[in-house]
């Protein structure tokens, strides 16, 4: 699932599947991506949306179903990469999909920016499928290389959007179900007052709750949450 000459160690969760997203008002972005990570669809798709709202998620995702579709795929978060040298994306385009994470990281790196316009323009002619996402849409993430930013817009923008208190309500339920976590209604209620409102924040607390209450055998009631999570509270 990694380029085999990229030796950064880089690996994807197991738990990043389409299957475990919940899509909320972003079901059609998320049909596109499964499209294309399957070798139908859009060849060039570009996801914006600021942090939470499971971009990360979704590419990590796209990746593991190309492979389990006999597709070859890469992941590359952007942010931690940016220090290195941009020729780590030679070669990419020889991979079936290419993701690529924080791509806003690299804006205002010239090196970085011409890697990928290089790299865009070669996986066009090798027919590959490239995801990339983003804080921001590329117009609006101040890339100074026109040619990228123009690269950026070939192919269709996707800018998801936040789940509303019951659509994220109902996920929270939903992943609690999935692990077999008891979680009655009124701490997933608290639990939505008090925490970062992103599926993926709240999706880490149920892990801790999960583990907390297997330690002191105890029910996910408020007062345990509230004592186990002491200090996290907004």
């Amino acid at each position: 699932m990694q380029h085999p000459q990229l030796p950064l160690g880089l690996k994807l969760r197991d738990s990043a599947r389409f299957a475990s997203y919940f899509p909320g008002r972003n079901q059609e972005a998320v049909d596109s991506l499964r499209r294309s990570a399957q070798g139908g669809g859009e060849s060039l798709i570009y996801l914006a949306g600021p942090a939470g709202l499971g971009k990360t998620h979704l590419l990590q995702a796209a990746c593991q179903q190309a492979v389990e579709s006999g597709r070859t795929a890469v992941y590359l978060p952007l942010q931690p990469l940016r220090e290195l040298s941009p020729a780590l994306l030679e070669g990419l385009e020889q991979l079936a999909l290419v993701c690529l994470d924080d791509v806003d990281a690299v804006a205002g790196h010239a090196d970085w920016e011409r890697g990928l316009f290089d790299l865009f323009n070669r996986m066009r002619d090798s027919g590959g499928t490239l995801l990339v996402a983003a804080e921001r849409r590329g117009d609006q993430i101040r890339i100074a290389l026109a040619d990228l930013v123009s690269r950026l817009g070939w192919g269709v923008t996707y800018v998801l959007r936040p789940l509303d208190e019951e659509t994220l309500f109902a996920a929270v339920t939903c992943r609690a179900r999935a692990r077999g976590l008891e979680l009655p209604e009124d701490t997933a209620r608290f639990l939505l007052r008090r925490f970062p409102r992103d599926l993926a924040s709240l999706c880490d607390l149920l892990d801790r709750l999960d583990q907390a209450s297997l330690v002191a055998r105890r029910r996910l009631t408020i007062p345990f949450v509230k004592a186990a999570l002491a200090g996290d509270t907004a």
